[in-house]
């Protein structure tokens, strides 16, 4: 396969997927271009219980009625990427860029709904030596456990994204099992594969400390120091195939500032290092595959790097999670699907009981089934809770039905 997008085909292959092995390729001079993507859609009907005021919850909230209506993408945006590779002076190279149209607007005039530009890096390397990526991709902590999540091809839970539509994309597993990726600036370096094994690592573009809802007291940044994140993995073929992996995020964090009215032990410029480390496991036997999967960290906070990391006070929350999962392909070619997972985030040394999240959980069954070799229709069922500190708690449960088509 061609080098392509990291996210939409990989994943795809990864969740065992029925897609083409390729874009839609041609020749132009010394390049050969590959055109490449998804669109996707849902009917997402989402039953939510009792609103309750959670800082960092994953279960949708209607100010109106218990349920809520939506059409939109799932996990994985509609997408559109372009790849041009070329082997020049013994090095293989190539320029990746890629566009993510929004599919859901909540009113009138909108335009049809936002748009974002996730990639755009280059790559130079032989497989003697392995290769170096220049720009912006998905990051390399957190990126295997997003590929192997199945809700990859749906939905998954809406959660902080929005529970009424309007928005480019909805979480699948993110917040609940695992850290988002997401997609950040990077100079990365990846080893040829060694009969199996390979490791990344990352000089990555540092990231602000961020806080999701009633208590962003603190702001934190960081222009000093770079973050660094990498991940090694072994691969094996066979009657029984698989894939484990291992992975680290760091970054320094600093200037952070108390923004209570009255002022704690804080200073207006206290630094810390912020630590994450993950593992996991892909295993194929049969039609069968199971993945178990799981990180810690200090300071990282949930969902997404470094949100809710911190207290006012400048102190480090500890985090960490799980998900576990298991998909059986049945002779007409169906994915069934059952995935469960946690997201947790502890309170800071000395904080009190408050809305902050203390939990999100979510059980999703899904089916998958190909229609054609680039076409998926799926299914759809999760159950969301959220837990906060002070012991409210919300629920969702989240019906989904639509089609994935790749090319």
């Amino acid at each position: 396969m061609n080098n392509k997008i990291k996210l939409a085909v990989a994943g795809a292959v990864l969740a065992s997927a029925s897609v083409a092995n390729a874009g839609i390729t041609w020749d132009a001079g010394e390049w050969t271009v590959d055109m490449n993507g998804n669109v996707n859609a849902f009917a997402i009907l989402a039953d939510n219980g009792d609103t309750a005021t959670i800082q960092g919850k994953m279960t949708n909230s209607e100010s109106n009625d218990d349920t809520a209506a939506s059409i939109n993408t799932g996990l994985l945006p509609s997408w559109l990427g372009f790849t041009a590779t070329t082997r020049q002076n013994d090095l293989d190279t190539s320029v990746t860029i890629s566009f993510q149209p929004g599919a859901s607007t909540t009113g009138a005039l909108a335009g049809g709904g936002g748009s974002e530009n996730r990639q755009a890096f280059l790559t130079f390397g032989d497989k003697s030596w392995g290769s170096v990526k220049v720009g912006k991709d998905l990051g390399i902590f957190g990126s295997t456990a997003i590929l192997n999540d199945m809700t990859l091809l749906g939905v998954g839970s809406q959660g902080v994204v929005g529970s009424s539509g309007g928005t480019t994309t909805t979480l699948g597993r993110i917040g609940t099992g695992y850290i988002y990726a997401d997609w950040n600036g990077q100079i990365a370096y990846t080893t040829p594969n060694m009969n199996g094994f390979s490791a990344t690592v990352g000089v990555m573009q540092p990231w602000n400390v961020t806080q999701s809802g009633v208590l962003s007291a603190t702001s934190a940044g960081n222009t000093d120091e770079f973050g660094f994140q990498g991940q090694a993995s072994y691969s094996w073929t066979g009657d029984f195939a698989g894939k484990v992996w291992a992975g680290f995020f760091t970054q320094e964090v600093t200037g952070m500032t108390d923004g209570a009215a009255t002022p704690a032990a804080l200073t207006s410029n206290q630094s810390d290092t912020a630590t994450a480390y993950e593992a996991g496991v892909s295993a194929t036997v049969m039609n069968i595959n199971l993945v178990a999967y799981g990180y810690s960290g200090d300071g990282v906070g949930t969902t997404g790097l470094l949100r809710d990391g911190y207290a006012t006070d400048g102190e480090s929350r500890d985090s960490d999670g799980y998900y576990a999962q298991a998909t059986y392909v049945i002779p007409m070619g169906t994915k069934l699907g059952v995935s469960y997972g946690e997201s947790k985030l502890d309170l800071a040394s000395g904080e009190a009981a408050s809305a902050l999240v203390k939990e999100n959980e979510m059980l999703t069954i899904g089916a998958y089934h190909p229609l054609t070799k680039h076409l998926n229709l799926v299914a759809e069922y999760s159950d969301v809770e959220s837990k906060a500190h002070d012991g409210a708690s919300e629920t969702s449960d989240i019906f989904t039905v639509g089609a994935i088509l790749f090319f």
